[in-house]
């Protein structure tokens, strides 16, 4: 099932709204059942102009809740393990963490560039001689 799903949100958007109605065609409790899915899941929940697919973090969040369904005490009962996953969480998250920090800082400085080379590109411009702004030229 969790293939399928995951399946299903490599080709995006359109092969999700086809199973829906195609639920909804054989018997319409699983058509029901299929929306709320993706309703409860987010996949519908942003907009149709943002994005068709479904994108890494909406992949992110599936695995986290699948993880979470089958994570049923928190302990495997071998202190060790648990302590060795643990601390592998911990360095995964801190890895996280600096890696969106790394792309936040990526992206300023692309916009930092992008602006710098729009003001020196408006500096550059030869200003217009006697025209007013709009104004057809003859």
């Amino acid at each position: 099932m969790h293939d399928m799903v995951l399946k299903l949100d490599d080709i995006g958007r359109p092969a999700w709204l086809a199973l829906m109605v195609m639920s909804f065609i054989v018997f319409w409790p699983l058509g029901l059942a299929v929306l709320a899915f993706l309703l409860w899941s987010g996949r519908m929940g942003r907009g149709w102009g943002r994005s068709w697919g479904c994108s890494a973090r909406d992949r992110d969040r599936w695995k986290q809740r699948a993880a979470a369904a089958w994570d049923y005490g928190g302990s495997s009962g071998n202190r060790a393990f648990d302590e060795y996953r643990d601390e592998t969480l911990r360095r995964l998250e801190d890895e996280q963490r600096e890696f969106r920090s790394f792309l936040e800082r990526l992206r300023l400085a692309k916009d930092r560039a992008e602006f710098d080379q729009f003001m020196t590109d408006r500096k550059n411009r030869p200003a217009d001689s006697g025209n007013a702004a709009g104004a057809p030229q003859a």
